[in-house]
């Protein structure tokens, strides 16, 4: 199976900056106005619970991996990974696809 990843990044301090997050983050605040964010469930539940009149439906789930901290990505690491970048912002827009290397497979 071939797969291309496209990570969202919605970092409310760059949401000024991409049109469609402002828009969407405005819609999340009215949805949760005056209700008490007292945990991370709450606060998944109010984002994945918001809707638009024009039928947007946000879909929310929590991350609870935890990831190392410090891990170093070397030049040629970075490098070998195929990035196609959006043109809108593409250092927060970008879909990581597969590098199409062949592979031999060695049988014993």
């Amino acid at each position: 199976m071939i797969l291309s990843i496209t990570p969202f990044l919605i970092c409310f301090c760059s949401t000024q900056w991409n049109k469609i997050e402002h828009r969407l983050f405005s819609f999340i605040t009215q949805n949760w106005r005056a209700k008490p964010l007292v945990s991370y469930r709450a606060i998944v539940d109010l984002i994945g619970a918001t809707t638009t009149k024009t039928g947007l439906k946000v879909y929310c789930e929590l991350d609870a991996n935890s990831y190392p901290k410090g891990i170093v990505v070397s030049e040629a690491e970075m490098a070998s990974i195929n990035i196609k970048r959006a043109d809108f912002h593409g250092e927060w827009n970008y879909a990581i696809a597969p590098s199409y290397k062949l592979r031999k497979a060695f049988v014993s």
